[in-house]
């Protein structure tokens, strides 16, 4: 029997596993260089509560590569959902300190609701004034950076309750039985949500049409401005929880952070064999590609390497991906 009709299929399963290989690949080499501390538990949980923030974000930048479009605006609009987060929590504690639901309901209430915002804002642009993608995000890039300095004075915003031991590597007392932060299991129930929308629902479908052609999409009666808008909301709202993330990781909220994350965000979602051209793109493959993106920096970090290696290595993995993929893309041709 011949095995050429099955070809297809091992290439997408290669292509599926490709990124859960580099990352193996990547940690092997650092076991080495770092030595058996790498690998053990606890910085195994620091790599993972290391990663929510890119993931996270980057599970609303994959459904908008596979619809075609792309979102430069996530770092700045991380920093302003943790400002905005961080604000919203004066007057809600508790009297002896402690969080309320009240607080906790206020501080992801206004992280997620201003990245919806933004992400609104970006995609009218797109759809309403014809803006393209590049442009419409690069604007926002700035204009919520320059938010993110007026809320804030220009000065970080401090959390002087607590609210940080939901995303710290370390557990509380009495949640050993998790593992893992509980901002880990978050990030991968919200993995769940997303690969189940992209591949079982019309919803996900239609992501996939419109990414693959717009005008056949368009022939074929899918509502594409309102589509359009969706996703930048959908990737709004996955940077502003994000940013709750930051705040919540720094104990305050910081108008600086989150410069140049679009570009880790952007590596995760091509690594993981997002294609930048539209139309594919894999949850799974995103996180090991968030994945790799922290384990390189940690990795970098304890081998004493400096902070430009560092991101002369992210350069090269975003061009190699790139390149991969347009590979990809010439071969399926």
């Amino acid at each position: 029997m011949s095995l050429l009709p099955h070809a297809p299929s091992l290439r997408r399963l290669a292509s599926a596993l490709g990124p859960l290989f580099g990352l193996g690949l990547i940690v092997v080499i650092f076991r080495i260089i770092v030595g058996e501390g790498f690998t053990d538990w606890y910085n195994v949980q620091t790599i993972l509560a290391d990663t929510t923030i890119v993931a996270i974000a980057a599970l609303g930048m994959t459904l908008v590569i596979i619809g075609g479009g792309i979102d430069l605006s996530t770092g700045s609009v991380v920093a302003l959902a943790s400002v905005v987060c961080a604000k919203s929590l004066a007057g809600l504690i508790g009297v002896d300190g402690a969080m309320t639901p009240a607080a906790w309901c206020a501080a992801f209430g206004a992280g997620i609701g201003i990245g919806m915002l933004c992400g609104a804002i970006n995609g009218l642009a797109i759809v309403g004034l014809r803006v393209v993608p590049f442009i419409a995000t690069l604007g926002m890039l700035s204009i919520a950076r320059g938010a993110a300095k007026w809320q804030s004075a220009n000065i970080p915003i401090n959390i002087t309750y607590d609210f940080g031991e939901w995303v710290q590597p370390y557990l509380p007392e009495g949640w050993s039985w998790l593992l893992v932060a509980p901002s880990v299991w978050l990030a991968l129930g919200l993995a769940l949500v997303f690969g189940l929308v992209l591949h079982r629902t019309v919803y996900g479908r239609h992501v996939v049409a419109l990414g693959s052609s717009e005008p056949t999409a368009r022939l074929c009666g899918l509502r594409i401005g309102w589509l359009k808008i969706s996703l930048y909301v959908v990737a709004g709202a996955m940077a502003g929880l994000a940013g709750v993330v930051q705040a919540a990781r720094l104990t305050r909220g910081d108008p600086s952070v989150g410069v140049g994350l679009e570009l880790n965000v952007i590596a995760a979602v091509v690594i993981g064999g997002g294609s930048l051209m539209g139309g594919e793109g894999r949850i799974l493959g995103t996180l090991a590609g968030a994945l790799i993106m922290s384990v390189l920096a940690t990795g970098a970090t304890q081998a004493g390497w400096e902070n430009y290696i560092q991101e002369i290595l992210v350069g090269l993995i975003i061009v190699l991906a790139v390149a991969l993929d347009q590979l990809r893309a010439r071969r399926a041709a």
